[in-house]
């Protein structure tokens, strides 16, 4: 049988050269996959078309401003975001809450990206008082699918609280409508939007003080190359959050969505 020729890449050859095992050259970030939950106005959201945003757009200003070549891909629901995210299929999240389950497939950008404080969303005229957690105690309340509102709250909800979890925003504004649950655990920002969406604020109302003073971030996914971008990616979104614009695109987007919300609640740091 005659001789039968390899092409071996220069790793390779480096590596027989040197006498060590041959191993395979560091994978490559072609280009950052983006993506974000697709029900998520005013931060992020889908249009049918394409995803849309402040999360969005702040990611894409950094990455071009770093000459990152870039794709922001919408991939479907935000369980789904996640899924792809921990398999390494989505390289950046943009912007989340950072949760412990979360920090085991995602390295996150530790500068604040968003303020995102979380609400209590009642009927008007079934309010009730509400001035910490345990007030919820004696009321059913639901959360969408795959929100999560910080390890307290989540631990308080477990063990004290009768919280469902299902679909989107507008499946338990509708519930709540329907008087199926007593309250809506929302992003204010997302809560509202859906409201002024569909003209629904005489009906529905934000109660204060809100349920935590959350902040939204940016996440690299572990299994991802793109993760080596990391720290270039958050002293960029530093130099931005300094000179507020990101405060500006996301006003920009309230005011899109017809969303009226004063500037101190836009500016917690």
């Amino acid at each position: 049988m005659g001789a039968r020729w390899l092409t071996r890449s220069p790793w390779m050859l480096l590596a027989a050269a040197c006498g060590v095992a041959a191993a395979e050259p560091p994978a490559a970030c072609p280009k950052v996959v983006v993506s974000a939950d697709p029900d998520y106005p005013p931060l992020h959201w889908y249009d049918g078309k394409q995803l849309r945003g402040p999360s969005v757009e702040l990611a894409a200003r950094i990455l071009a401003d770093l000459q990152i070549p870039y794709e922001v891909r919408y991939v479907g629901p935000w369980k789904r975001v996640l899924a792809y995210a921990a398999a390494g299929q989505v390289d950046l999240v943009a912007t989340l809450k950072i949760q412990p389950e979360r920090e085991r497939y995602l390295d996150f950008v530790r500068t604040p990206a968003f303020p995102n404080p979380v609400a209590v969303f009642v009927q008007r005229q079934r309010a009730f008082i509400f001035n910490n957690w345990q007030d919820l105690a004696s009321h059913k309340g639901g959360i969408a699918l795959g929100n999560t509102f910080g390890q307290q709250f989540s631990q308080f909800a477990a063990s004290h609280l009768r919280l469902e979890e299902s679909g989107t925003a507008d499946t338990n504004f509708r519930k709540l409508g329907l008087g199926r649950i007593d309250y809506f655990v929302s992003g204010l920002f997302t809560g509202e939007a859906w409201l002024a969406r569909r003209g629904l604020g005489a009906q529905f109302m934000a109660m204060r003080p809100f349920l935590t003073e959350d902040k939204n971030y940016y996440a690299f996914a572990k299994s991802s190359p793109c993760v080596k971008y990391l720290d270039a990616f958050e002293t960029r979104l530093k130099e931005l959050v300094a000179s507020q614009t990101n405060i500006a695109m996301l006003n920009a987007s309230l005011q899109h969505l017809d969303v009226k919300l004063d500037s101190a609640t836009l500016s917690r740091k």
